[in-house]
């Protein structure tokens, strides 16, 4: 009987322990879920293809079946547990952010939404969705990226609150300009995104240069193209010498799982990126990373045949104009952070 007593003592240990070091991960994901429209006419935004009448057959029921794809996504990316900090990009407004965390079983996850309409032609949004227990937001900012003339681009949101109640953290999500027209021809557009990043954490690392600085999104561009290599050299530029660059935790070398997370003509790309400051490599300020590598969520379910080229592609919504029923021609990528004293 005693046996059995210090049995169930040691398991109890046990669960208390793996209780106590689940609640001091944290999982942070970003995901362009493909035009994650609803079925109305905004007669202020370019969305005509999304409706019951528009070329794609954007139907009530396709709405529900992709937002359920997405509630999928997010349940099998943490193992059966939610993540902390998500970051979404290509959602049309906050009334389709609301069915998805609302109207599914993501309203157990309790999560709370930071959203505002954006400038981009198409209404096309960037949004943060968080876990109370683990982020609390102290403040929220929309850095508008100057375009020429009239054309106008989705905002950068920087969001500031603390992890696990006292550990600052800076968080930056990305949907930069699109290569419509070309690479080239459109990097102009994309090099103005950096610039208004650059500026924005270069101000964040002048106040405290240790500071847990996050960056996520889709940049269109991979991490060795010029908008990206820009970021670090605007905020390097002129700087004190207690700021160190960027890391970027998305370069090849550097990717789990998988060698790209959207592809075209057959070619993987790594258009959906982290980038983090030094301190979330080595702690000094609270909290730091479990593995210095972006995981890029490759599950099978995301992935069907690619009949023209070989190998795998992402299962998306639309094939052209063709309705596929797949979730999103991006794949997610992630990192776990934890505290680190």
């Amino acid at each position: 009987m005693k046996t059995l007593f210090v049995l169930i003592v040691m398991v109890c240990l046990i669960c208390l322990n793996l209780s106590e070091t689940k609640a001091q991960q944290a999982r942070i994901v970003f995901y362009n879920v493909e035009n994650l429209y609803d079925t109305r006419n905004d007669s202020l935004k370019k969305d005509e293809e999304f409706l019951p009448e528009g070329n794609k057959h954007w139907t009530y029921e396709r709405f529900r079946r992709k937002i359920i794809r997405i509630y999928q996504t997010f349940v099998a990316i943490g193992g059966g547990e939610m993540p902390a900090v998500i970051g979404m990009c290509e959602i049309e407004n906050r009334d389709v952010l609301n069915r998805l965390v609302y109207d599914t079983p993501l309203v157990k996850a309790g999560y709370q939404i930071i959203h505002q309409e954006s400038p981009d032609a198409r209404g096309v949004d960037v949004a943060l969705l968080y876990r109370t227990e683990f982020f609390e937001p102290d403040s929220s900012s929309w850095l508008k990226i100057p375009l020429q003339g009239y054309e106008t681009t989705r905002e950068i949101l920087h969001v500031q609150g603390r992890l696990w109640g006292n550990d600052t953290i800076h968080f930056y999500v990305n949907h930069w300009p699109s290569r419509y027209g070309g690479a080239g021809a459109s990097a102009a557009k994309r090099l103005a995104a950096a610039s208004m990043l650059a500026v924005s954490v270069k101000q964040v690392l002048n106040s405290n240069p240790s500071s847990n600085i996050v960056i996520m999104g889709d940049f269109n561009d991979e991490p060795g193209d010029e908008s990206l290599q820009t970021v670090n050299k605007i905020l390097l530029n002129d700087a004190e010498d207690r700021i160190q660059p960027l890391i970027n935790l998305s370069e090849k070398k550097s990717l789990i799982d998988y060698e790209g997370t959207i592809k075209h003509q057959g070619s993987w790309s790594v258009f959906d990126q982290f980038i983090v400051s030094p301190s979330l490599i080595n702690g000094a300020d609270g909290c730091r990373l479990v593995s210095s590598k972006t995981e890029i969520f490759s599950a099978g379910f995301l992935l069907e045949p690619d009949a023209t080229y070989a190998g795998y592609k992402p299962f998306r919504t639309y094939s052209g104009p063709g309705y596929n029923n797949g979730f999103s021609d991006h794949l997610p990528v992630s990192i776990l952070v934890e505290k680190a004293n």
